[in-house]
Order: structure tokens, then sequence, then C-alpha cells
């Protein structure tokens, strides 16, 4: 088969397009012929160097944990049944999925029906169970106004469409005119290019000084803290990374979130943990994710690259040149 290897720590060019030989599953696991590999933010950062928490692998490594396909063999003792099925997968910490084949076990897959795409699918995994999980530490209805930063990003976009489905009023601001006019495509009210000096003076002359009552934001730095000044009294700061800026993953001091009455909690890790009771539920919000997907109220946007191209998607990732999903096609 051929995938994606990454031979060191290091920039995109790292990652290399080889054949290698085809992976066997073990007693207990399937085989997976992958239609469309997902590629999250955080395998850029694993790609580049050792992150504490994350076991390092033994190179050369076949990095992505989010596949779709059909699964064309399995291993003694797992019913044979599942030949010949479409399944989504994520694979957790375990990588394998920058590749024409990848093997998992049973219990992380997830059937499809024929009417959803692979490539819609796979971006269900890792990110849609994360949008999931940010949903899990508020509520939204007709009398919240939405505030998405980097909204026409994977999740940004997922929450743009669910705040709408929730009948908010949704502000949706992102980097460039173009990406400003995918968001309005999605149903936002207001759609903004925040890389303009004025974007949030363009909110309060839309709806007030401090109309906004949620704040979903993954870029931290001056952005964060731009949108943080337009949260009304009661308001909640929901955070799930810092993509503009990794030094500065902005939760609001407890005395500043006194003085201006709002909240302001990251969504991640032990915080997520503790909301869906233990990350060995994470698998309900994949279900949860793929769900809204089967029903229509959510669709993802997805970007696909050729799985030869993987390096180009990750330099395009890291320099916020996509919309929506990064997706590898085999």
């Amino acid at each position: 088969m051929h995938a994606i290897r990454l031979h060191a720590y290091g920039p995109p060019e790292n990652l290399r397009h080889e054949e290698v030989p085809d992976p066997t599953p073990a007693p207990g696991q399937v085989r997976i012929a992958v239609a469309a590999a997902g590629v999250h933010l955080v395998d850029t950062v694993l790609r580049s160097a050792p992150v504490p928490g994350w076991p390092e692998p033994a190179f050369p490594t076949i990095p992505g944990r989010e596949v779709a396909g059909t699964v064309d063999t399995v291993g003694e003792e797992v019913d044979p049944s599942w030949i010949g099925r479409r399944v989504a997968a994520h694979l957790g910490m375990v990588p394998g999925g920058y590749a024409e084949l990848a093997v998992t076990t049973p219990d992380r897959l997830h059937p499809l029906p024929d009417t959803l795409p692979a490539d819609r699918a796979v971006a269900m995994m890792g990110t849609g169970r994360m949008t999931m999980g940010i949903l899990r530490f508020t509520t939204i209805g007709p009398g919240d106004t939405v505030l998405v930063l980097a909204a026409a990003g994977g999740i940004g976009t997922l929450l743009v469409q669910y705040a709408k489905h929730r009948g908010a009023t949704v502000i949706g601001a992102a980097g460039g005119p173009a990406k400003a006019e995918t968001v309005a495509s999605l149903g936002a009210d207001l759609a903004l290019d925040y890389t303009r000096p004025d974007w949030a003076d363009r909110v309060r002359t839309a709806y007030g000084d401090r109309p906004v009552t949620r704040v979903f934001e993954g870029v931290g730095g001056t952005y964060a803290r731009t949108a943080i000044t337009l949260l009304a009294p009661g308001g909640a700061h929901l955070s799930y990374g810092y993509a503009s800026d990794a030094d500065d993953m902005l939760i609001v001091p407890e005395e500043e979130q006194r003085r201006l009455g709002i909240t302001s909690e990251g969504t991640f890790g032990p915080a997520l943990a503790a909301k869906i009771g233990g990350m060995e539920n994470i698998r309900v919000l994949e279900e949860e994710s793929l769900r809204y997907t089967t029903e229509g109220v959510l669709t993802p946007l997805v970007q696909s690259y050729p799985l030869a191209e993987a390096a180009r998607a990750h330099r395009d990732l890291e320099t916020r040149a996509t919309t929506g999903k990064v997706v590898l096609i085999p």
C-alpha cells in the first residue's frame, strides 16, 4: 500500500509518500480500506516535536488518527459480518490513518449510511466530536447572540451551523474576505473579516456595545481578547485552542471575569473529561456528531488533498490557508 510516513520530527517536508507493506489485522482487529483520512491541527503539532503526555512514535511512523472507508478483512475473534461495511473510526492514541489501509478494533467503528460520503464522515470524527464536546459547556437558544472566531475552520463552521439551528443570532469572524463569504453562506447573520482592525466596531454598530452572550474561539491571542470585550454581562467565553498564538491560549483570569460579569473556561482535556464522565465515554460525542450530520443539521465543509500531498495539507493548515476540515484522499 501507499502511506505517508514521518521519519523525524520537523517541518511538513518530513512527511513522505512511500510504498510500505500492507498491515495485517491481529486477533481482535479489523482492517479498513481508507477512502478518506482526517487531518487535525494536533497532527501538525505532533509532527513538529515531542508533545508532553503523548507517546513518542518509533520512526518512521504513519500519522493520522481519523479514517473512513470500508472494512476489507478482519482478524481472528472478530465477527466476519464487518467485512464490506462502510465505517468511520477514530484510532485514538494509535496513529496510522494517512494510508490506503489502516487497522483498528471493532469497538471504534461507526457504521455509515450509504448517504453519508466518507470525507464528511471522517470530518465528524475528531473535529465533529470536539464540537460536540464544546457544546456540552453551554446552552444556546433564540435569545443568544453567538460569536464564533475562526468561523471558516473545521470546528467553526459546525458551531455556526449549530447555533443557527438553535435559533441564535450568529456572528462569524474569519481571516480574509473569502473566508468571511464562506461564513455568510453558512447562514451567519453577520460575517466579518477579523484581520480588519474595525471588525469589533462593526459588531457594536450592528448590535450594541456588549451584545454577545457566547464566544466560541480556538485562536487565542489578540483576536480572542478583542472578542471578549464584546461579551455581555452574564456571557460565556468558551476556548478550545490557540491557533493564532500558541503562547496565548486565553482563559480570562477570575478577577477579570468578576469585573466583566462573565465566565471563561477551556473546553478540552480534564474539563471535557469531567463533562462526559471520563474520556472512555468519548465515543458518545462521535455518535452525536454523526447523528447530526445524517439528520442534516450539520454539514461539514471539507477541503480535500490527495494523500501524496499530505505535506502541502499540513503547510496550508498551519498557515491558516484552509477552509473547513482538511481531508486526505488515498
